[in-house]
């Protein structure tokens, strides 16, 4: 027998990367992603912008800074799932939208006002914060599994847990 015929084909492993942004929960998420891209755009420049006016003078600059995190951080996950579905369409190669996905600096970004300020925020708003801070969560996993990184992924806070720490500590008093 020759050397050619003892050489047994090996399967190329199946990419977790790729069979992802093909599936219906790819579809799923980019449909969720994109809507809140929208609702939040539509509050922030109708209802919201109304609310903001009659808020006191604090509550208004902490609507003013958490709605730019906001809008920040809902822009870095509308580009990765834009870039995720440009590669489930072939209009990219999965090395391309990584390079692409290194200039997006999606990242754990959390609001950095205290959860009083936060209270004090219309309901609205804090209702499309909590869905964008869950929408990052579930991304952020997303991204470390298709890159492969699975014992390292970042723990990203509760906004639920952390309103249950403060009001634990304030009867423990």
């Amino acid at each position: 027998m020759s050397e050619m015929q003892h050489k047994v084909a090996v399967p190329k492993p199946v990419s977790f990367a790729q069979s992802f942004v093909s599936s219906d929960a790819f579809r799923t998420l980019f449909r969720e992603g994109m809507s809140l891209v929208e609702a939040t755009a539509a509050y922030l420049d109708g209802e919201g912008r109304d609310e903001s006016k009659n808020l006191p003078r604090m509550a208004a600059l902490t609507y003013a800074s958490e709605s730019m995190r906001l809008t920040t951080r809902l822009m870095q996950l509308a580009s990765w799932l834009l870039l995720q579905r440009a590669v489930a369409e072939g209009e990219l190669t999965a090395d391309d939208a990584k390079r692409q996905k290194d200039k997006v600096r999606l990242s754990s970004q959390n609001g950095s006002s205290s959860p009083e300020a936060i209270e004090a925020l219309p309901e609205q708003l804090r209702m499309l914060i909590g869905a964008s801070l869950r929408l990052q969560g579930r991304i952020l996993h997303l991204d470390r599994l298709m890159e492969g990184k699975f014992d390292d992924a970042p723990t990203i806070p509760n906004p639920v847990a952390m309103q249950q720490r403060l009001l634990q500590s304030a009867f423990q008093a």
